[in-house]
């Protein structure tokens, strides 16, 4: 059984910073990719960011690209999303979620699982 669950949501002023957590269970996160995605209210679920399976080397979307980072505790089996120079427009439920059958990928539904999604909110 695959489980995913995230914490370090909640609230931030424009400029500020948040680290999320994506703890997995049932599966190594190291020998998969990894992937962030995010949803505001009244829009579809967008790409973020994601991993490359064992080398963990990283891709962003535009949006966030130089502000956001990707990372792996591989002994806690871990996956961290660091966000900085927040801004309101980031504001949304970030989702961590794996797909097993790829290399690396930003495409939503090729991802198998997914974590219960944590809020974030950036006030201006």
């Amino acid at each position: 059984q695959v489980q995913l669950v995230e914490s370090g949501g909640g609230l931030v002023q424009a400029g500020g910073s948040l680290r999320l957590s994506c703890a997995a269970s049932g599966l190594t996160i190291s020998s998969n990719a990894m992937g962030w995605f995010r949803q505001a209210p009244g829009k579809e679920r967008e790409f973020v960011g994601s991993t490359r399976r064992n080398s963990g080397s990283t891709n962003y979307a535009d949006s966030v690209k130089g502000r956001f980072t990707i990372s792996r505790d591989n002994a806690k089996n871990t996956v961290y999303l660091q966000m900085n120079s927040l801004k309101p427009e980031d504001t949304a439920i970030y989702y961590c979620a794996v797909a097993t059958g790829w290399e690396m990928t930003t495409v939503l539904h090729h991802y198998d699982y997914w974590g219960q999604g944590t809020q974030v909110t950036v006030s201006s």
